[in-house]
């Protein structure tokens, strides 16, 4: 995370634009009307995450090969530092709720992912830049062109069925809100309730500024993995998490939206036998990360577990 008028101060930061609201339509409209200086836009569904299917979820991980075309295009090398801001707003964008930064954090989450290291939020979004007095300008970006290799399998990722393991050994937790936890409503996919054993943290409730309140938040939940709707308000935690200064954490990332695509079991009390306090680690074998799609020489990579390290196939 940073500030906006740190941001301000960044010389040659690749600046994007992610602005998105859940279910609405495309934001190309506000970026034409006024953006950072020099951002790029990108489209939060189209161009941040994969195409929908029957199975992997509501907003699946791109193919690397994408991927990397449209960071490529935005203008990103190597060696770049990426700056990524939404609205700052909570899921729909209401006035009053929360900074929430949900697609600012998920396109966080896919960068690291991808082995871009030097990403950061920007507080607030662009409220927080317009707030603090910094300009906006209209003019469309034309970057260009840069070399950025992507490598995905730079962070833990979870399939479905590693999650339903997680919650049984050691301790899922569901990010959404309380009554989507407990089957009472679902706004947006076809079963209410949650993964078997899972237990709940609301990430409403986290302000990512209070980096000692998400450290005295998280610190207890060592070895959790998170899961929302649909891997972007667990990648918001997961950006919490790490902001606190702890490990980032696994994601289940098509979470409940590819949990019900494949028939998972569906649990709605809160007597399901979930885990209420984080469990000794286990050992385990662990996939190897993948290597850039052009062959050239990874980084040391984070584990990738179950058999999700690649968004091709079934486990997407």
């Amino acid at each position: 995370m940073i500030g906006a008028e740190a941001a301000a101060e960044l010389h040659g930061s690749v600046r994007l634009d992610v602005r998105w609201t859940l279910g609405g339509p495309s934001r190309d409209a506000d970026y034409a009307e006024g953006h950072l200086p020099g951002a790029v836009r990108l489209d939060f569904d189209r161009d941040v995450c994969g195409p929908v299917e029957t199975l992997g979820g509501r907003h699946p991980l791109p193919e690397p090969e994408a991927l990397q075309a449209v960071l490529r295009a935005a203008g990103i090398d190597d060696d770049s530092h990426v700056l990524v801001y939404d609205d700052g707003d909570g899921p729909f964008g209401d006035a009053g709720e929360p900074s929430i930064s949900l697609a600012a954090a998920r396109t966080w989450w896919t960068l690291r992912w991808a082995g871009i290291e030097q990403v950061q939020v920007l507080q607030g979004g662009i409220k927080a830049w317009t707030g603090a007095g910094l300009p906006l300008e209209a003019q469309t970006a034309d970057p260009k062109p840069g070399n950025v290799h992507v490598s995905p399998g730079h962070l833990p990722v979870l399939d479905a069925e590693s999650a339903a393991e997680w919650a049984e050994t050691r301790e899922l937790v569901d990010v959404r809100a309380p009554e989507r936890y407990r089957g009472e409503t679902e706004p947006i996919d076809p079963v209410a309730g949650h993964v078997p054993g899972a237990i709940n943290l609301f990430l409403g409730e986290d302000d990512l500024a209070d980096t000692d309140r998400l450290r005295e938040r998280y610190a207890s939940h060592p070895e959790a993995a998170y899961y929302c709707g649909s891997g972007v308000g667990a990648a918001r935690t997961a950006l919490a998490v790490t902001a606190a200064g702890l490990p980032t954490p696994p994601v289940y990332i098509g979470s409940w939206s590819d949990w019900v695509s494949r028939g998972g079991a569906v649990a709605t009390a809160l007597d399901d036998g979930a885990q209420t306090s984080p469990l000794e680690p286990i050992d385990g074998s662990q996939a190897s990360p993948q290597q850039p799609i052009d062959g050239s020489q990874a980084s040391p990579q984070q584990p990738i577990i179950g058999s999700q390290a690649s968004p091709k196939g079934e486990t997407r």
